[in-house]
């Protein structure tokens, strides 16, 4: 209707103007208007004008009935140079560009505010001057399917996306099973070349906690904390999510108690502690949830350690399932604020687990933190198989926890050692001090753990030392008994519920070392495959000309036992990093 007035009135007006055009009264007569076509011909035709008011019409009608060009919308007109400035003042060409009728887009972009932290390789260490190596263990797995969640997605991951040791840590080894939970773990040292340089050398060392069958789990007192914010509607968050928490919930037993804390702009209880075998009210309790809101992930927190406490268990299983994406955008969002909320927290004896879901607007960096603050473990949910792993085949480990503040500290001879590297582990670094005080926080391991950290070493003597000797060191006397020794392996732990820690100690003997990469167990080529694959993502500074190819053919020879096929599956994200790589080479 709008449109019909104002062609009327448009008409109105014209036919006023041809009116007043046509009158005697008009100084100027019509017929004496330059015409360039009639002076050509010779000719004067008294209606030019009439034709040229009626084209002047039809433009004012076809430029008031045009639909105003939206971004990302085709537009069925011929664009004029008209549409082409309006186009340009609202930002959708640029303003030398040509302008045809083919479709007109908006410049799109998604959405990527994912947070991680800044991460610098460990350097090259010379054993005359620094020659205690000294971090706390890592059981957390989260980096790794984080990086699978990126390639399968079609991209390389960032850089601080990707930690070795979390990447390593992420498949099981196969080291000696300690007998009972009296000796907690056990510890195997291997040593062989290094497959990125034949001419030094990879130190292994493994640690494999005993385990338990989860039928003889105690009792658990279990809170899910689940984030219902605006950030959570997409598939692979909430929805999976729930699934994710569906696989725990099928596992649970009569004398476990699940409660679920939900958060959003405000927290609330959803379930109260509820007896493990009431599969159904928990199940329903998880399908009622819905996205919407902010996130005040801090009131959750607060609130979820309260009613966990208020259902403790003594002697039990007390920890706090925390599953969001970790955008906290209300209430408390300071990181290091957060992170001293959770380590007052641990005190009560409630441990801390980080679940992260989704992406664009992952935090990694502050699921990763909490976990460690919360004395529990990591994991980044990419897929329903992965929560399969992580809550269920790994159930034991992710939640029962056999030895608290796990430290190690390898003392290395310089008779023997030149140069040494820690892989990974760089936000895991103590000090030489920390070892021996027991105030100071390290990581837990869980039932069934298996964790490897491996060295890069030159040996005394070899060409392939990379830092130049100092001048005026003074180079430390070894006795002569002591020249086998390679480096003292020293490790302390709590038992759970205590707060003194217990020594134990091995010695690396160069007996040890293995003349041939391919004489080394599957756990030293397959560890080794990762980490050099890690490596490769951060950009390769110390791994040579060793490329994808090299660690897939490293990789495929130690596949060993794949019961579940998680080494298969790193066997392929090694072939597609090799193809997006080799796609970003080419197009530069």
């Amino acid at each position: 209707m709008n449109n019909k007035l104002l062609i009327y009135s448009v008409l109105a007006i014209q036919v006023g103007v041809f009116s007043v055009a046509c009158s005697p009264h008009k100084e100027q007569d019509i017929s004496q208007t330059e015409n360039p076509i009639e002076q050509q011909n010779g000719k004067k035709d008294q209606r030019p004008q009439v034709s040229r008011l009626v084209k002047e019409e039809e433009k004012i009608i076809a430029s008031a009935t045009a639909p105003v060009p939206q971004p990302g919308v085709q537009s069925r007109l011929p664009v004029t140079s008209k549409m082409a400035k309006q186009q340009f003042a609202h930002g959708y060409i640029a303003p030398n560009a040509v302008v045809t009728q083919d479709t007109i887009r908006q410049a799109y972009e998604p959405l990527d505010r994912e947070n991680y932290a800044h991460i610098d390789d460990n350097p090259i260490k010379r054993t005359v001057e620094h020659p205690v190596s000294t971090f706390s263990i890592d059981v957390d797995t989260g980096s790794y399917s984080n990086v699978r969640r990126m390639l399968s997605g079609g991209s390389l991951p960032r850089r601080d996306a990707v930690r070795v040791e979390e990447m390593i840590n992420y498949f099981n080894y196969q080291y000696p099973v300690p007998g009972n939970e009296k000796i907690p773990f056990s510890i195997t040292t291997e040593m062989a070349p290094s497959p990125w340089n034949n001419q030094q050398y990879l130190l292994q060392v493994g640690l494999k906690g005993y385990d338990i069958d989860r039928t003889n789990l105690p009792a658990a007192n279990l809170v899910f904390l689940i984030d219902v914010s605006g950030s959570m509607t997409s598939a692979n968050k909430l929805p999976l999510l729930k699934s994710s928490m569906k696989l725990l919930t099928n596992k649970l037993r009569a004398r476990d108690k699940i409660s679920i804390v939900v958060y959003a702009g405000s927290s609330g209880v959803v379930l109260n502690p509820t007896p493990g075998n009431h599969k159904a009210q928990i199940i329903a309790s998880l399908d009622r949830l819905q996205a919407g809101g902010s996130t005040n992930g801090a009131a959750g927190i607060r609130l979820a350690y309260n009613l966990a406490q208020q259902a403790f268990v003594k002697g039990g299983i007390n920890r706090v399932i925390l599953a969001t994406d970790g955008d906290f955008n209300v209430g408390t969002t300071n990181f290091e604020a957060l992170k001293d909320l959770i380590e007052e927290k641990r005190k009560t004896g409630i441990t801390l687990t980080t679940l992260g879901f989704g992406n664009g607007n992952y935090n990694d960096y502050l699921m990763e933190q909490l976990a460690d603050k919360g004395n529990g473990n990591y994991a980044y949910i990419d897929t329903l198989n992965e929560a399969r792993k992580v809550l269920v085949e790994e159930m034991s480990s992710t939640l029962k926890t056999i030895a608290k503040d796990v430290k190690i500290q390898i003392e290395f001879n310089p008779k023997a050692v030149a140069e040494y590297r820690l892989i990974g582990y760089e936000n895991r670094a103590l000090k030489r001090e920390d070892f021996n005080n027991d105030k100071i926080d390290a990581g837990d391991i869980g039932a069934g753990h298996t964790v490897t950290a491996l060295y890069e070493i030159s040996l005394t003597g070899s060409q392939s030392q990379r830092i130049d000797p100092l001048r005026y060191s003074n180079k430390p006397e070894v006795s002569a008994h002591k020249v086998n020794e390679i480096g003292f392996l020293k490790l302390r732990y709590k038992n759970p519920g205590t707060s003194i820690s217990k020594l134990t100690t091995q010695v690396i003997t160069r007996k040890d070392i293995l003349d041939d990469i391919n004489k080394a167990t599957d756990n030293l080529r397959f560890s080794s495959a990762v980490a050099a694959f890690g490596q490769l993502l951060r950009g390769g500074k110390y791994t040579g000309q060793f490329a994808y190819r090299d660690v897939l053919k490293l990789a495929q020879t130690a596949r060993g036992k794949d019961m579940f096929g998680y080494r298969g599956e790193f066997i392929n994200l090694v072939n597609m990093a090799d193809t997006l790589s080799s796609n970003v080479m080419s197009q530069q």
